[in-house]
């Protein structure tokens, strides 16, 4: 064989096995995962996970994801309310916690219009209240009723999600409305509206996180890794560059103005640290009161769920 075929084949022989020493991890993400979206547009988690021979496939849900969780359709799933992430664990999905963010309490409220004759939380008694089913506004709701001594059956609430409440609320077919960024800083910059309660003063801490499936969790942990890392520097970016991180997120979060995006992120904590078991006190109050308002079919115990930790943090 001569000197050009030899370099011919070394060269199609190590094509072949890249090509199949490539492997793919599917990442699943809302326009609500600022981190993630962010990252899929600057290509740097692309970047990092080359090294481990890693391809990313990025998979968009507007719709259907708490299947897609209970599934472990994908290898790492949306970032997901503290609420929310209950039902995955109700449904024993096979799913790994890896990452959370620092509160962010003041990222949801219970607004109602600028005219309103609401003005506390125990005017709302008899009223009708918008909220998206099972959400981190879900469990704001019902902490919040709970701290004037009320209950849901206190109030009429309206289960619908986000774009159906806006049209709700808009026209006045209900009372008042408990959303969440950036939802909330459209609501506050571009009509007139009041905000009657946050997550503030103990009601909702509003945590999210970050989870896996467990089968990946357990054969990857050196790529958790520098997803954890990449996540974290993302995070840290987005709070050191409001007004940069506006004018980039803006168009990808449907063409809202810059100024809406950086007051929602203004009220995100953006701060990316390792999941604790001993740190989910308020995973457990949802969960007793998910169960309570029967919003969740069992009782949990938050002890339960499977964490990976960073090596290093």
């Amino acid at each position: 064989m001569t000197l050009k075929k030899l370099v011919i084949a070394a060269g199609l022989l190590l094509a072949a096995v890249t090509a199949h020493a490539e492997q793919t991890i599917d990442i699943g993400y809302q326009r609500s995962s600022t981190l993630w979206i962010l990252l899929k547009n600057n290509g740097q988690l692309d970047e990092r996970l080359k090294p481990l021979g890693f391809k990313v496939n990025w998979h968009e849900f507007s719709s259907g994801l708490l299947s897609a969780m209970n599934a472990g359709s994908v290898d790492l799933q949306a970032d997901v309310a503290d609420a929310f992430a209950l039902f995955t664990q109700a449904a024993n999905a096979p799913l790994t916690y890896y990452a959370r963010e620092n509160p962010s309490p003041s990222a949801q409220a219970i607004i109602v219009a600028e005219n309103s004759p609401i003005h506390s939380l125990a005017d709302l008694k008899g009223k009708t209240v918008a909220v998206s089913k099972g959400s981190g506004s879900n469990f704001l709701l019902i902490s919040a009723l709970k701290q004037a001594g009320l209950t849901l059956n206190d109030i009429t609430p309206r289960y619908l999600e986000a774009p159906d409440a806006v049209a709700a609320f808009s026209s006045g077919n209900v009372d008042a409305w408990a959303i969440w960024d950036p939802f909330l800083a459209t609501q506050e910059r571009e009509h007139h509206v009041r905000v009657i309660a946050d997550g503030t003063h103990d009601i909702a801490n509003y945590n999210r996180f970050y989870v896996a499936t467990t089968r990946f969790a357990q054969a990857h942990p050196d790529v958790l890794q520098v997803v954890f890392d990449t996540l974290r520097e993302s995070g840290q970016w987005v709070k050191a560059h409001p007004q940069e991180a506006a004018k980039t997120l803006a168009p990808l979060w449907g063409n809202i103005p810059p100024e809406t995006v950086e007051l929602a992120n203004s009220r995100r904590s953006y701060d990316i640290v390792p999941v604790k078991v001993s740190e989910l006190a308020e995973q457990q109050r949802i969960a007793d009161m998910y169960y309570q308002a029967r919003l969740i079919p069992k009782p949990l115990n938050i002890s339960d769920i499977a964490v990976w930790a960073p090596t290093r943090k």
